[in-house]
């Protein structure tokens, strides 16, 4: 009588594929960075200076809702962080990096920025926040639409605080506090990310999820935020 064998599995190649691409990704955190970054056609330089000092590229990532594609994003930091928190308490100067794939209203994007602080912040601390905040509103509706294209750079130095720059020209004042640069950094690093993929890969990690859309009041997905 011949034995009875079981069924073949099939190999579990995406798993594979992504447990190896994770694992290459963890070995370049280890690595002096040899070539620059690139996500959807956009090149994030390796590193940049700012504040008289050199920034290492932490990560980068996509910002997405389905097939609707908003921005690429970079995160320099004086030195790498692959967890939020130690991100968030880096000391020095910063640069949050936006590259604006489609174009956005002003409206939109202070509105998707006041939905990201309040997502990541008690109440006490927006109002603490209030008057900081309401400038960077204001200088955001001087700079206009965002066109595709565009360079946004969120940068923070001690000296001269947090100074939002468009096509490498800095716009309005500059914003005191340390503070508030971090409350801008958790929109997209807070317990509640605008988008949890973008997070991993600024944090220089492995996206293995698809995002998540945030809805909007109408229970409808909402266009991916410009911020």
């Amino acid at each position: 009588m011949k034995s009875l064998k079981s069924p073949s599995r099939t190999p579990a190649l995406p798993r594979r594929f992504v447990a190896t691409l994770c694992a290459t990704l963890a070995l370049w955190t280890l690595m002096p960075p040899a070539s620059a970054m690139v996500i959807e056609g956009v090149r994030f330089d390796d590193a940049t200076r700012l504040g008289g000092k050199e920034l290492a590229l932490n990560g980068a990532g996509l910002r997405s809702v389905f097939v609707i594609k908003g921005y690429v994003a970079g995160l320099y930091l004086p030195e790498r962080a692959r967890n939020a928190t130690v991100a968030l308490a880096t000391r020095g100067p910063k640069r949050l990096q936006l590259r604006v794939l489609r174009e956005v209203e002003a409206e939109s994007f202070i509105k998707a920025l006041n939905e990201g602080l309040r997502e990541n912040h008690s109440e006490l601390q927006m109002r603490m926040l209030a008057d900081r905040l309401a400038q960077l509103q204001q200088t955001m509706t001087e700079m206009g639409a965002a066109h595709r294209g565009d360079i946004i750079n969120f940068d923070f130095t001690p000296e001269g605080g947090t100074v939002v720059a468009l096509n490498g020209i800095p716009r309005g004042q500059a914003i005191a506090g340390e503070d508030f640069y971090q409350a801008v950094l958790r929109i997209f690093l807070g317990d509640h990310p605008v988008d949890r993929n973008l997070k991993r890969g600024l944090l220089g990690g492995c996206p293995t999820h698809a995002a998540v859309p945030r809805k909007s009041a109408q229970g409808t997905p909402a266009l991916p935020p410009p911020g």
